[in-house]
C-alpha cells in the first residue's frame, strides 16, 4: 500500500494526473477511514501504468475507459481491436504528415526554378493537398457493415446464385471475345478494350433486378488465378469483409493479411480463417510500413470510395507494396464515362430505382481511368469482364 506521492514517484507521473484519472473514474483507490487519504494497491499501480501506456500512444480517455473494461473482463480480442484502431489513427496522421512534407518540398522546388515565381502554382498545390486531406477525413461507412456481418455470406451466395440460375440474363454474360479464366484472351497495355464488346451497346440492357454480387465466386477465382501467389508470398486483402478472397489466396499458399473497418466482419473472418492475420484498417491509411507486401487485392469494396479517395487508395497500395508488387482489383466498374452516362440514362428512362440508388450511393470507378493511372505509374494492366459491370483488373509493375 502506498499514498499518492509514493504512487506518483514510482510511476513517474504527477499526483495531479492520478487525481484526474480518479475523477474520470478510471481508477478507484481505497480511502483510509481515519483521514480519508487515498491508498494505492499493486493493482491500482498496474492500472495506472496501463492508463499511462495507453495515453502515451494517444488513446482518448473514452477509448481508455472501454479498453480497461475489456481488460477487466479478460477480453483480449476487444482490447486488441482498440489498440489496432489507435494504430490506424497514428498511421493516418503519419501518412498525412508525409503528404504535407511532400507538398512543402514541391513548393520549395518551384521556388528554386529560374525566373519569377508564379504564386498560383503554390496555390494549386495547396488546394490539391487540402482536397486530398478532406477526402481522407470524410470517408465513413454509410452502410453500417457491422450490422450486416452475420448475414453477409448468405447474402452474397444468394445474389450469386441468381446469376447462376439465370445464365441467359443480359446482365450475366461475358463479352464475345473473352473467357473468365483463360489468360490468352485478356486485354493488356495499351489497348484496354481491344478484345471486349462495349457495354451499353445493343446487346446490353439495364435489368430491373440489380445485384452487387453477380458472378461472385467466378470473380474471386479469377483474382486468385491471376495473382497466383508463390508459397509464402505476403498478401494484403483490403476491405476483406468475412475474408472470402483472402481465404482463397490463403489456400493457394499465400501468407495473407486481411483488413476491414468493420469489427464484426473481421470477427467472422477470424472464425473462418483463424490462421489469417486480421487487422482493423481501411483503404485510405493502411496500417503497415512501406514495402510490406508482395501483392494487394480487393474485391467488391473499392466502389465505396469517392473518386478522390480512390486515388488515395491506389497511392496507399503502392506505398505498402514491394518494388515488384502487383495489384488485383475486382469490382463493379464502368468502361469509361460514355458507358457510365449511357447506363445512367437507361436506368432513368426505364425507372429502375435499384440501379439509380446504387449509382447514388456508390462510386463505380472508370476502368479506362484506373488502367491509365496505373500505367502512368509503371504498371502493365489487363482485365476481364464477368458481366455488364463486374471486372477483374490486374496490374503488374514493368520494372
Amino acid at each position: 500500500m502506498m499514498n499518492i506521492k509514493e504512487a506518483a514517484s514510482r510511476l513517474g507521473i504527477s499526483a495531479r494526473a492520478i487525481r484526474f484519472y480518479e475523477e474520470k473514474g478510471l481508477i478507484l483507490p481505497a480511502k483510509q477511514s481515519s483521514n480519508g487519504y487515498r491508498t494505492y494497491t499493486e493493482n491500482d499501480i498496474w492500472r495506472l501504468q496501463t492508463i499511462a501506456a495507453l495515453r502515451e500512444i494517444g488513446m482518448s480517455l473514452q477509448d481508455i475507459t472501454h479498453a480497461l473494461g475489456e481488460i477487466d473482463q479478460g477480453n483480449q480480442q476487444r482490447l486488441e481491436e482498440y489498440l489496432e484502431l489507435q494504430q490506424a489513427v497514428m498511421y493516418a496522421q503519419w501518412i498525412e504528415l508525409k503528404r504535407m512534407m511532400d507538398t512543402t518540398q514541391r513548393m520549395i522546388d518551384l521556388n528554386r526554378q529560374d525566373g519569377p515565381l508564379d504564386v498560383s502554382h503554390l496555390h494549386d498545390l495547396a488546394d490539391s493537398a487540402r482536397r486530398l486531406r478532406e477526402a481522407r477525413q470524410n470517408w465513413h461507412d454509410r452502410w453500417n457493415y457491422d450490422t450486416q456481418a452475420a448475414i453477409h455470406d448468405q447474402r452474397v451466395q444468394a445474389e450469386s446464385r441468381v446469376s447462376t440460375e439465370h445464365p441467359n440474363s443480359e446482365n450475366n454474360h461475358h463479352s464475345d471475345n473473352t473467357s473468365p479464366i483463360s489468360d490468352e484472351n485478356e486485354v493488356s497495355h495499351p489497348n484496354h478494350n481491344a478484345s471486349h464488346s462495349t457495354p451499353g451497346d445493343s446487346n446490353d440492357t439495364v435489368q430491373s433486378s440489380f445485384y452487387l454480387y453477380h458472378n461472385y465466386d467466378e470473380a474471386l477465382e479469377q483474382t486468385a488465378h491471376w495473382i497466383s501467389p508463390a508459397l509464402g508470398e505476403k498478401g494484403l486483402d483490403i476491405g476483406t469483409g468475412t475474408g472470402n478472397l483472402a481465404g482463397n489466396l490463403l489456400q493457394h499458399g499465400a501468407d495473407m493479411t486481411a483488413i476491414d473497418q468493420s469489427r464484426e466482419m473481421l470477427r467472422r473472418c477470424r472464425t473462418k480463417y483463424p490462421e489469417m492475420h486480421v487487422k482493423l484498417g481501411n483503404f485510405l491509411a493502411l496500417p503497415f510500413a512501406d514495402h510490406s507486401f508482395d501483392f494487394v487485392v480487393s474485391s467488391f469494396a473499392f466502389h465505396h470510395l469517392s473518386p478522390d479517395q480512390q486515388l488515395l487508395a491506389l497511392q496507399e497500395m503502392q506505398r505498402v507494396l514491394t518494388s515488384r508488387g502487383r495489384i488485383g482489383l475486382t469490382d463493379l466498374m464502368f468502361v469509361d464515362a460514355t458507358h457510365r452516362d449511357s447506363y445512367i440514362r437507361q436506368a432513368e428512362t426505364t425507372g429502375y430505382e435499384e440501379q439509380l440508388r446504387a449509382l447514388r450511393e456508390r462510386h463505380f470507378p472508370l476502368l479506362d481511368e484506373l488502367c491509365g493511372w496505373l500505367e502512368q505509374q509503371g504498371y502493365v494492366t489487363k482485365h476481364v469482364r464477368h458481366n455488364e459491370l463486374l471486372y477483374t483488373l490486374l496490374a503488374v509493375p514493368l520494372r
